[in-house]
């Protein structure tokens, strides 16, 4: 067993929250096509707000953190931020889209300590990036910002959000990550809005194009293992977590809301208003989260794909119940076998089978190439 398998096992058995995502705020300097956040401020916590949750979600148990937004360097105090996290012991990872650093900030970064920055890199052609960034000259100033990064020994990775415009410079961004010397991750769905606003979803690729993603070795590895039918599941698949969301992490919004997860919006508890712990031990909607196990899924746990989905709780209720489908994750299991799901075939009886949502839970512990998901610690 890794260390990071026993650690969320530890925290998992004692109920500890290992890992918490927290947004600092939902203002971005661009305003990117596929964006879930509405980038008004509608209150956010202030600086000593936020002093304040990291104190709690330290005196919690919470290891790592990660800091994200909207673009967390348009707050005046986030440097502030990251040295209050650092001097509570945090492991703490950035989200970035990078335009606003320079030599100065990535110096900054490196003396606090911060293990990871993690950047968004849409396409290696400027046209494609900026076109969807909607910021003019964005892709420059963000390479030159992982240079600077990098300059000064950090460890950075690359996120791409496959959709639509940017489909076909995927091994042109992979190519990009190489020359840079940074990881490499592969985003290959659109999700909805926060509020529910699916009109984003027409930017997602088409669902045959999946397949070109599963069988990339650069992104699965071995592709006769990956791309199996998935075995019977045993009991212990049965009596499983579907997520680690609510269990060992959750997310805390820019106003101190507490969700499951970013990709979970059911409303848990604010912090402005108690106190995490007090959430974290017994918000009814977590231990409601928490109860469920994978023979509770409704279709799912008929499904051969039980114990081998992706499957995202959040997204499955956004779709109507947290304990049935995700059609995203469905149609993903069928692109990488060609076995259909359990939720595929009843649909198929009931004669509304469709274009299926293409949506990606970031949270959940099912296994999945790294290249495919985001490259975080904080997963279970």
């Amino acid at each position: 067993m890794t260390l990071m398998a026993e650690m969320n096992q530890k925290a998992l058995d004692l109920g500890v929250p290992l890992s918490v995502h927290l947004d600092l705020t939902y203002r971005c300097n661009e305003r990117c096509v596929h964006c879930y956040l509405d980038h008004d401020d509608h209150g956010e916590m202030t600086t000593e707000e936020i002093f304040g949750v990291l104190n709690q979600l330290a005196d919690a148990g919470v290891f790592f953190l990660s800091l994200s937004g909207g673009e967390v360097l348009l707050r005046r105090d986030f440097f502030l931020i990251v040295e209050h996290a650092r001097k509570l012991l945090f492991n703490v990872k950035v989200k970035t889209n990078a335009t606003m650093i320079h030599e100065k900030e990535a110096s900054r970064l490196r003396q606090l300590g911060v293990e990871q920055i993690q950047i968004s890199v849409y396409s290696h052609r400027a046209e494609v990036h900026d076109a969807i960034t909607k910021l003019p000259g964005s892709l420059d100033r963000t390479l030159r910002a992982i240079r600077f990064l990098k300059s000064q020994g950090l460890k950075v990775s690359i996120s791409n959000v496959l959709m639509t415009g940017n489909f076909a410079d995927q091994q042109g961004v992979i190519e990009l990550a190489k020359e840079l010397g940074v990881a490499y991750t592969l985003d290959p769905t659109i999700t909805p809005k926060m509020d529910g606003d699916t009109s984003i979803l027409s930017l997602r690729i088409a669902s045959s194009e999946l397949k070109q993603i599963f069988r990339n070795e650069e992104l699965v590895g071995d592709m006769a293992e990956f791309c199996a039918p998935p075995p019977p599941p045993g009991e212990d698949v049965m009596n499983g977590f579907p997520c680690s969301a609510g269990h060992t992490s959750c997310y805390i919004s820019p106003y101190g809301d507490v969700f499951p997860c970013v990709q979970f919006p059911l409303p848990s508890g604010n912090v402005r208003r108690q106190k995490f712990l007090e959430i974290w031990r017994h918000s009814p909607q977590l231990e409601e989260v928490r109860s469920i196990r994978a023979r509770d899924l409704t279709t799912c746990s008929t499904c051969s794909h039980v114990g081998t989905c992706t499957r995202c709780p959040g997204l499955a209720y956004m779709e109507g119940s947290m304990r049935g489908p995700s059609t995203a994750d469905c149609e993903k299991s069928f692109q990488r076998t060609g076995i259909l799901s359990a939720n595929m075939l009843r649909k198929a009886r009931a004669g509304s089978a469709g274009p299926l949502i293409q949506i990606q839970g970031p949270a959940n512990p099912m296994p999945i190439p790294a290249a495919l998901q985001e490259a975080n610690p904080l997963s279970a």
